[in-house]
């Protein structure tokens, strides 16, 4: 009852905030399965249609969605997530009339949730673990490029060349970066930290933590906020994980905890460092299925360019406190802030569908507690620089080396196989297969230099 009253009421702010602001256009936003952002815009007049019954579309031509035989779908916004968009101003038009967004969760024609939804496959998720109790948070370093273009037939530009927390001044992607922020801010998306990363023109953004949902929904608008305000200033932004040889890829390592209510269950006082076994089971389930969930935290081609040694990325299935070769790292708390005791799961870059991404790993996670995983012993030393026989004999086992391999894995996977659901589960596995075999049939710059003038 209270929720009901909760939900009418933001729907109410929703109408009162559309017609008080002026409001010409409102985007319904949404992603497919492979989070690449959709979008169609209505008008105020639809809003409150909207909002009560959803707007029909089809879905045949969204990938991942509909079959052509049963093609139509609800677009049902989330009133939660109504923002006006600090970046638009007349959805085309120059006359400064604002304009909003809105998520949208996507329904079948009856109502109920519509498989192929990348939002619905993490609110499933979310429901199994309150269902246990359990609240889902996330925290995410979102990395990425600045370029002078995105022309794919040049290697790419870089538009600095600092270094790792490099102070400068002036410069363009520094004034980038700081529009960036201050547009975020005004959307409602609370920034922790941003720096220049180690790469040239490499950048960073911390968010705060919040719940799993609202942080997928703001890892979308992150990317597109970062990149319309590059394209504002005639740049272009890419999230794309290895788009440079010899320099770190991008990563998006995402600090994620769990809660008891107001208790943070990865909190145990009577612990030397303050982890739960709630917290060690959790570890323990990730790392027993990190490999077959790497399709989902890693699901391109190129995010397997990343995952080298040598260049700060994880290689290995493996956990510690301070050594950030491991794959799962658990951060120091800060003194009397034991509210923030969480794991840092290192895998994922920057363009993978967080929807899926979170709830593959929450799975993963619950499945170690609710099954009573013992955590294995933490790696101590720098992985890098271990043999493959040193780590076979410590039980260390590899990520997947490849796409090809890490969808085969997968595919073999019970838990992920029930935490997206048969619809998203089987289009993945074709979609990433197709991919996989574009790309072997591909003559690179790479052979061309190596082979053409010798053989």
């Amino acid at each position: 009852m209270i929720a009901d009253q909760r939900d009418q009421d933001q729907r109410d702010y929703v109408l009162r905030t559309a017609e008080e602001r002026g409001v010409r256009f409102i985007q319904l936003w949404f992603t497919d399965v492979l989070g690449i952002p959709k979008m169609f815009s209505i008008t105020p007049a639809e809003l409150e249609g909207a909002l009560d019954e959803g707007i029909t579309f089809d879905g045949s031509s969204i990938d991942g969605f509909s079959r052509i035989q049963e093609s139509d779908v609800l677009a049902c916004p989330d009133p939660k997530t109504f923002q006006i968009l600090p970046l638009q101003s007349g959805d085309g038009d120059d006359d400064g009339s604002p304009v909003a967004r809105v998520f949208c969760d996507i329904s079948n024609l009856d109502g109920s949730a519509f498989e192929g939804c990348p939002r619905n496959v993490l609110r499933r998720a979310l429901d199994k673990a309150r269902e246990k109790g359990y609240s889902f948070y996330a925290a995410p370093e979102i990395e990425y490029f600045y370029f002078a273009d995105s022309d794919p037939s040049r290697v790419p530009c870089p538009l600095d060349a600092g270094s790792y927390f490099e102070l400068t001044v002036g410069d363009l992607t520094t004034d980038i970066r700081k529009r960036t922020l201050l547009t975020l801010e005004d959307m409602g998306i609370p920034v922790e930290y941003a720096q220049h990363e180690d790469a040239p023109s490499q950048h960073e953004i911390d968010l705060r933590h919040t719940d799993a949902l609202s942080m997928a929904d703001a890892i979308m608008t992150v990317r597109l906020v970062v990149k319309e305000i590059a394209q504002k200033r005639k740049a272009y932004a890419t999230f794309m994980p290895k788009p440079l040889a010899g320099v770190q890829g991008s990563g998006m390592h995402t600090h994620f905890s769990l809660f008891e209510g107001d208790r943070n269950a990865f909190y145990d006082p009577d612990d030397e460092r303050g982890l739960s076994d709630i917290a060690r089971c959790f570890i323990a389930g990730l790392l027993q299925h990190a490999r077959e969930i790497t399709a989902v935290t890693n699901q391109w081609v190129n995010s397997y360019k990343r995952l080298v040694a040598g260049y700060e990325a994880p290689v290995n299935v493996s956990w510690a406190h301070n050594n950030r070769s491991a794959l799962i790292r658990v951060p120091v708390a800060k003194p009397g802030k034991v509210e923030s005791t969480r794991i840092e799961y290192r895998a994922p870059d920057p363009a993978c569908n967080p929807y899926l991404a979170f709830a593959v790993i929450l799975a993963a996670g619950l499945d170690g507690v609710t099954s009573g995983y013992d955590l294995p012993a933490e790696a101590a030393t720098n992985l890098y620089t271990m043999t493959p026989q040193e780590l076979a004999s410590e039980g260390i086992r590899p990520l997947p080396s490849n796409l090809e391999e890490a969808v085969a894995l997968m595919e073999s996977s019970e838990l992920v196989a029930e935490t997206l659901g048969e619809h998203v589960f089987e289009w993945f596995i074709r979609n990433k297969r197709s991919e996989w075999s574009a790309y072997t049939r591909q003559v690179t710059q790479f052979e061309l230099d190596r082979y053409l003038p010798t053989l």
